[in-house]
């Protein structure tokens, strides 16, 4: 890479940085004073090592850690859905201070095309999509359990444990569980309902506990009994062979949680969800947009990068701040329309296609835009 190149792509990078240090900065103290008191009273409960009560300085620094606790893994999430804004207020920033600094001029003085200065600020730019993808795929995905809790969660982990399960498998039969503990495949008080064909119950399994051998869940103390069993009657029942393995009751757990899984994930679920009798047609489009819509938001942002540029690339020295006014209304369009895309259903398109209509929008829109550029 040459010189210019190297300066180019170092200030990009610096100004992305700086970008995302002053949001995420301004959003921990944004939650935090909105939500004082509530941090401040869990800290309160949290007694000292020897059960006395807390200090007020010790009061303060454990309510800015639990701040710090519960925002660490969302500034992972956040970063995905702010990337590409990011970028375009990145572009922006390197553009002005070059122009401040007239070194626009000097590349065209000395015979450089203005279009050169694209090329080190779009190759960052994939660099930073290749990272939001390995974030998106693999750290997300790790930290999804921490995604979950709210603020009264806040300082607690293993909330892979939880209570009050209920779910159906692909037999249609339904398991409800006093607590369970999906790390671990254990499960405690389990209840599992069988149902006819007209959705009646045809046999009920109680266990004190269960877990989980790699196949089927093992039973302790299971016992199956008929509809028509009196009390005290049933026979005892050792395994329930189902495809509702801790890994899947995790999905279904977090399932509202979907943009927090991975692809490989969603695919699973798919394919769960497909092998039902009677598989949820909406559930399933809801879960494909979200597969193909990461990779149409990925290349909006890139495309919304490039009809920006044109905004910035300014032969002569120009008010850069009003030409962030004009282009900020389309940058936010553009990322609206990419999100907004991939969320909702559009009628007679399936969800493989639609969520790239705003692709498809955005490309010539580009194009047009690049080819504008006066160099």
């Amino acid at each position: 890479m040459r010189l210019l190149d190297r300066y180019i792509a170092r200030q990009f990078l610096k100004n992305l940085v700086l970008l995302h240090v002053v949001l995420f900065s301004f959003v921990l103290v944004i939650d935090f004073s909105l939500n004082f008191d509530e941090y401040v009273s869990i800290a309160r409960d949290m007694k000292g090592p020897g059960g006395e009560e807390p200090s007020g300085v010790r009061v303060a620094l454990v309510s800015a850690l639990l701040v710090v606790d519960l925002w660490w893994p969302r500034l992972f999430q956040l970063f995905n859905y702010l990337l590409g804004i990011m970028l375009v207020g990145a572009m922006a920033f390197t553009c002005s201070q070059m122009v401040r600094n007239r070194e626009f001029v000097a590349m065209l003085a000395s015979g450089q095309s203005l279009l050169r200065v694209a090329r080190p600020m779009l190759l960052c730019a994939l660099l930073m999509v290749g990272i939001q993808t390995v974030n998106r795929e693999f750290v997300v995905p790790h930290l999804a359990e921490l995604l979950t809790r709210s603020k009264d969660d806040a300082g607690k982990r293993g909330l892979a444990t939880g209570a009050r399960m209920l779910t159906a498998d692909a037999q249609g039969r339904l398991f409800y569980a006093r607590s369970f503990d999906l790390k671990n495949g254990v499960i405690d008080g389990l209840w599992v309902w069988e149902r006819d064909s007209e959705g009646l119950m045809a046999r009920r399994i109680t266990a004190d506990s269960a877990r989980w051998n790699g196949a089927a869940w093992k039973l302790i103390n299971g016992m199956a009994r008929t509809r028509s069993a009196a009390v005290g009657e049933g026979s005892p029942i050792n395994e329930i062979v189902t495809d509702l393995s801790p890994t899947v009751l995790k999905l279904r757990r977090y399932e509202g949680y979907s943009d927090n899984l991975s692809t490989r994930q969603i695919s699973e679920l798919i394919a769960r969800y497909r092998s039902e009798a009677e598989p949820p047609i909406n559930r399933i489009d809801s879960l494909e947009r979200i597969r193909f819509g990461r990779i149409a938001t990925m290349i909006g942002s890139l495309l919304s990068l490039l009809m920006c540029l044109p905004f910035f690339l300014r032969r002569e020295p120009t008010n850069m701040v009003l030409q962030s006014l004009i282009c900020s209304p389309l940058a936010l369009a553009a990322q609206m329309a990419g999100v907004l895309g991939a969320a909702a259903a559009i009628p007679g398109l399936p969800p493989q296609f639609s969520v790239f209509v705003p692709v498809l929008v955005l490309l010539p829109l580009a194009i047009a835009s690049l080819s504008n550029v006066k160099t």
